[in-house]
């Protein structure tokens, strides 16, 4: 179904619902809901509509579907492949959920929390916290982001070694239908064999199935020890090496290990206020090593002890250092959240968020180094990202007094060079940042034939009128 641009009166019937102080028509007031944090995705909206209740939800996607206008639904405008940006003059109406921001429920002997999906992630962290609970996604963006984006795109973040990403921390879901209809789901079983997985269509569809307004979200036990390390290495294979050794020694306890190039070091120094280097010796990698333990505090520091005096005997680890306090684990944290940002200043940045299995990491790495500076030479790689689970950030800055513009428009022609290795590896060109518009046809291309039917089939049967989120993860159409 083409989808229809709303004329003035319908536009009004759209408003009516939200009430005018709750719908954004003004141009400068509408700019932060049109444009994605890297600027290469920008379009254009009649109306950004901010719903209070779940019953406005409805009764906008009701009128959407009568209508076929389509409604972009958006979060925290934190994603990075434009899932959440209306496509330019085609009349996509963005529906904010920035006012369901409410803790429903925290139940720390279930070990739950239900939130509202407009609820920013550091909230649901916060919540958590009060009632001795954690809650373990943890991402650069976590202060903005919201946990219904967080939902749709199955958001990974820092912690997925050991906790998983969002579809593992997920419960239920309460759900809104393209008809207005309310699927209730906000089940808080862990275990429930009846029937289809419906929550699992809905997360990590972007928006596309249907509007994500409540969830069911697991929590864990506050650790009674964390130990947090910052060791330099020669190689990414010494840090392989290291990884190997840390979960044979640490199991579950082992939450983080995040690797990072001397680059992005230099970067993230040069640039981000207060960062500073924590060693005074140079080395040409480095990881980041946490360690979380239920039991003592003592454990955690034994443990990370006996983890890096293994390293060093091995000669995998060149120096290291262990966080002496809270302070200093942020610190090391902050350093490495930094590490996207502190690109930005260097100018031009072409990104891939990418996975491959762990064992094949080097070789991805070294693969993929030889053809893009074969491709751009003077490219300044900064690889880096969650080592423990496959994903790395490879991003390309540009060659130092190079043309921005110029070299953004090779961002087509670097992904095809870096996720054609990715694949060789029988890796994913997308870890944790979803499709949206940036990877559509790129995906479309990749997956095979009756994958992508299969994904048309389903987005027909739960929106035949094409409303939710048209063009993004699947082009609109069938």
């Amino acid at each position: 179904m083409t989808n229809t641009i709303p004329s003035p009166d319908l536009l009004a019937r759209f408003i009516a619902i939200v009430g005018a102080r709750n719908a954004v028509t003004d141009l400068p007031a509408q700019a932060p809901y049109l444009v994605e944090s890297r600027g290469l995705y920008k379009g254009t909206t009649p109306v950004v509509l901010k719903p209070g209740s779940v019953s406005e939800v409805s009764a906008i996607l009701k009128l959407a579907t009568e209508t076929g206008t389509a409604i972009v639904p958006q979060g925290g405008n934190t994603g990075h492949v434009a899932g959440q940006i209306p496509r330019p003059d085609a009349g996509d109406i963005v529906l904010s959920l920035e006012r369901l921001n409410k803790i429903r429920a925290v139940d720390p002997v279930g070990n739950v929390i239900v939130a509202d999906a407009g609820c920013i992630l550091a909230d649901i962290q916060t919540a958590a916290e009060e009632h001795g609970r954690l809650f373990p996604l943890s991402l650069g963006s976590e202060g903005s982001c919201r946990i219904g984006g967080n939902l749709s795109t199955n958001a990974g973040g820092t912690a997925v070694l050991a906790y998983g990403n969002m579809r593992q921390l997920c419960l239920g879901l309460e759900v809104v239908l393209p008809t207005g209809e309310i699927w209730d789901g906000l089940r808080r079983l862990k275990k429930d064999n009846t029937g289809y997985d419906l929550r699992d269509l809905f997360i990590g569809a972007e928006g596309t199935l249907g509007v994500i307004t409540g969830a069911v979200l697991k929590l864990y036990p506050q650790p009674a020890g964390h130990q947090v390390a910052f060791a330099g290495l020669n190689s990414v294979e010494d840090a392989l090496v290291l990884f190997d050794r840390a979960s044979s020694l640490c199991g579950p306890a082992l939450t983080g290990f995040e690797l990072m190039p001397r680059l992005g070091v230099e970067f993230t120094t040069r640039h981000i206020p207060g960062v500073r280097d924590p060693m005074d010796t140079l080395h040409a990698w480095y990881v980041l090593v946490d360690i979380s333990t239920t039991d003592t505090a003592e454990r955690a520091e034994q443990m990370m002890q006996d983890l890096l005096a293994r390293g060093i005997e091995d000669g995998v680890v060149e120096n290291a250092i262990i966080a002496n306090s809270e302070a200093q684990r942020k610190s090391l944290w902050h350093m490495r959240e930094s590490m996207s940002p502190a690109q930005k200043p260097e100018g031009g940045s072409i990104k891939h968020d990418v996975s491959v299995p762990v064992s094949s990491i080097p070789a991805f790495m070294a693969e993929a180094d030889a053809a893009v500076l074969a491709a751009i030479q003077g490219a300044r790689i900064c690889s880096f990202g969650h080592m423990g689970d496959g994903n790395i950030h490879y991003n390309i800055s540009q060659p130092i007094g190079a043309d921005k513009e110029t070299f953004i428009g090779r961002w087509r022609e670097m992904n095809a060079i870096v996720h054609g290795i990715v694949l060789k590896y029988n890796g994913s060109i997308s870890a944790e940042h979803g499709i949206g518009q940036l990877k559509r046809d790129e995906l479309a291309d990749i997956r095979p034939p009756i994958e992508i039917d299969l994904m048309q089939r389903i987005k027909h049967a739960f929106d035949p009128a094409g409303i939710m989120n048209p063009d993004k993860v699947l082009k609109s159409g069938r």
